[in-house]
């Protein structure tokens, strides 16, 4: 095997690939990276649950395939003087690196016990702009559970229909809701669970841009094609909560408030408490105003914001962390504050309708 490749575009696809290769693992090649050059130059990084493959513009004189040391090259390329490298590996894994005047003799492995990919066939690929996939993913994971005791809830998840696509996260504490709406019909309609360490990966790799990813759906598994970037991981399995029926509808307080003003004074007021010293925030819904207050053994903290509307005196405590993660990722300016009762939940909407999105935050109990 011999390729030429321009050295950022390999540290590019290298590093990439490199994110989803196996820490530790039994099966020694999956610590490395599989290399493949043919009609083109691709890396792959595989832990048995995600997979990354890299594509790169590379000049292949001859092809062949083999597994590379993921830490030592990767500090190798890094560290090559700007310019094209030049890679060759002989039939004995002997990898020759070369680029200016430096040059490296390393050892690779076999690809013959590097396990297959597991494959995606069934249905047609679903299109989603980057932009729009990467703001239903931020906008959601952040609620996602880390409770292994129901590993259902350890993802995302995605509910496609005709004219939306929906993604969803529950902890038991709150929930994240954030629905696209496409220009063309999705002409599908499914229902899966992603795990939340692959949504982050397809979120890294995704860019603010209107171009398309195109995502298919298998039994077991999900593949996302990104440019040149492909990742495919296992689907979780299991019954996730049925959030529709979780979410109050009809409360009788709606109110307006700015995000970004409150979201101030949550912060402000939530900077006396950590894990080693929490408090609930205290907070009072009168008219046109919230009052937020809390204290600790460290110290006390009290705050207040209008908004539109009359609360009615209504007195509720909030985890401020969990509030406060939910106003960073409303994306409009303004939002409703839907409340029942001291012992119900926020819920959290758009004034309009250019936005679809819902978070909600159970209370939590205050003493008197």
């Amino acid at each position: 095997m011999r390729f030429t490749c321009e050295k950022n575009a390999l540290i590019q696809g290298f590093f990439v690939a490199s994110r989803t290769a196996a820490q530790k693992s039994s099966l020694s090649v999956l610590e490395g990276i599989l290399c493949r050059a043919g009609s083109g130059l691709s890396f792959t990084g595989f832990n048995m649950e995600t997979a990354i493959t890299y594509c790169v513009d590379a000049d292949v004189a001859d092809g062949g395939e083999c597994v590379l040391p993921a830490r030592l090259f990767g500090d190798i390329v890094r560290r090559l003087p700007e310019g094209d490298v030049t890679v060759v590996v002989d039939d004995s894994f002997n990898v020759s690196i070369r680029s200016g005047y430096a040059s490296f003799s390393i050892k690779a492995e076999s690809a013959d016990d590097y396990p297959d990919l597991p494959d995606v066939l069934e249905g047609k690929a679903i299109r989603i702009p980057q932009n729009e996939l990467k703001k239903l993913i931020g906008g959601t994971i952040f609620a996602v559970s880390d409770n292994q005791a129901r590993p259902i809830h350890n993802g995302v998840k995605f509910e496609v229909k005709d004219d939306s696509i929906t993604a969803v996260a529950v902890d038991g504490f709150r929930l994240a809701r954030r629905t696209f709406h496409p220009a063309e019909p999705t002409g599908r309609e499914l229902s899966f669970v992603v795990p939340s360490g692959s949504l982050k990966e397809v979120e890294k790799i995704v860019s603010d841009t209107d171009e398309d990813v195109a995502f298919t759906v298998g039994t077991k598994h999900i593949l996302y094609q990104m440019g040149n970037t492909t990742l495919i991981c296992r689907l979780l399995e299991g019954e996730f909560l049925d959030w529709r029926r979780v979410v109050p509808t009809g409360s009788p307080i709606k109110l307006i408030a700015n995000v970004g003003d409150l979201l101030s004074s949550v912060e402000r007021v939530g900077l006396i408490v950590s894990e080693k010293y929490k408090s609930p925030v205290r907070c009072v819904f009168s008219n046109q105003e919230l009052l937020m207050r809390t204290n600790n053994t460290i110290g006390a903290a009290e705050d207040r914001c209008s908004f539109a509307g009359d609360g009615k005196e209504l007195e509720i405590g909030f985890n401020v962390r969990y509030l406060a993660d939910a106003l960073r990722a409303i994306p409009s300016e303004e939002v409703t504050l839907e409340l029942t009762n001291g012992l119900s939940p926020i819920v959290m909407t758009p004034v309009d309708d250019k936005q679809d999105f819902a978070y909600m935050v159970l209370p939590v109990r205050i003493k008197n």
